[in-house]
């Protein structure tokens, strides 16, 4: 069965799970030509290996505590933070606490113009 996406103008509620995160999973929120937003479950203890990606990306920790393993260092995520990562960085996740977070992926490889 495939996942349900969101529609364009749909509001999706990105409210914290509380207790409902130990039994949550990850899940695709929207997926276009452009980029693909998933809310990431990553539960205490869980690896997520090294990896990487070839566009840019965000996670914004919604709520719990992980770890981002960066090639040259870790960044702590906790609850409201948010963090951007060029294309093609390596990195991996850890969970401290069951966390959710958002995660963007932008698949355009060029810069945006802006209008002046």
């Amino acid at each position: 069965m495939a996942m349900r996406h969101a529609s364009p103008e749909e509001v999706f509620d990105l409210a914290p799970l509380g207790p409902k995160l130990k039994d949550a999973r990850t899940t695709a929120v929207v997926k276009s030509e452009a980029f693909e937003v998933v809310r990431l479950i990553v539960h205490a203890g869980t690896d997520i290996k090294a990896h990487q990606v070839d566009g840019p990306i965000t996670l914004h920790c919604l709520e719990g505590r992980a770890l981002l393993g960066l090639p040259e260092t870790s960044l702590e995520l906790s609850a409201g933070q948010w963090v951007y990562l060029e294309g093609g960085v390596p990195h991996s996740l850890r969970g401290i606490e069951d966390t959710s977070l958002l995660l963007t992926i932008l698949f355009f490889s060029g810069k945006f113009r802006t209008s002046q």
